[in-house]
């Protein structure tokens, strides 16, 4: 899962932004003033951060100077201060894009996407682990057995897991609970299937917004249940 950091002072704005980038899948963390920012930026891993220039304890010149010393990553600065001067001086400084607000989001999610599939073209990188299967602002990485709702990370026991990967992993059809449970437990495997009601309404709990009206798992009376892509 991509890593975006947000240093940006004014919370409505920091969070319209987030909310965009997780609903697309991105992992987002936000700080609210440069120093802070700046730390955060040194010391984590991102693969791309997005800057306001008009913070109030340090330039955002500065900070992108800095993450530019030592980071080789995307830097996007977003700022109301949309005059070439500052244009020019922002991308001088190693900035890779300048956009000024106000700005459309979903523009913004456009441009951070461009320049990740462009970073990752130029240093070789893969622009999506095959690992990982990506449905709506679901993700699920089946090699570290981890699952993202909206960038946030969703703790599953392993049979929940493995249950939640199995149907993601075939999206839009229908199991029956006893090919549920053969492909889970094991053509060999001895117990109730109806214990696979109980782990579908504790995923639910986790992954649903409403777990009375899911959304991602579907109940077919009668036939079992379905993953909908």
């Amino acid at each position: 899962m991509k890593r975006i950091l947000i240093i940006e002072d004014q919370q409505s704005i920091a969070e319209l932004e987030r909310d965009y980038l997780e609903i697309d899948g991105f992992r987002v963390d936000i700080k609210s003033n440069g120093k802070e920012g700046l730390t955060q930026a040194l010391e984590q891993k991102y693969d791309l951060i997005l800057l306001d220039l008009m913070l109030p304890d340090m330039d955002g010149f500065n900070i992108c100077r800095k993450i530019r010393k030592e980071k080789n990553i995307p830097i996007l600065i977003i700022s109301a201060k949309g005059g070439d001067i500052d244009k020019i001086r922002g991308l001088g400084l190693g900035a890779d894009d300048y956009i000024s607000k106000p700005f459309s989001p979903s523009e913004l999610v456009a441009r951070v996407k461009a320049h990740l599939s462009r970073f990752e073209r130029l240093t070789g990188q893969s622009s999506r682990p095959t690992n990982e299967i990506h449905i709506k602002n679901l993700i699920i990485n089946q090699t570290a057995r981890q699952v993202y709702l909206g960038g946030k990370k969703i703790t599953l026991t392993t049979k929940e897991f493995d249950i939640l990967n199995f149907l993601a992993s075939n999206p839009n059809i229908v199991f029956s609970k006893d090919t549920i449970y053969d492909r889970i437990w094991g053509n060999d495997s001895y117990g109730d299937i109806t214990t696979i009601a109980v782990h579908i309404k504790k995923i639910r709990d986790k992954i649903e917004k409403d777990p009375n009206s899911p959304h991602y798992i579907e109940t077919l009376w009668g036939s079992g249940y379905r993953f909908n892509a």
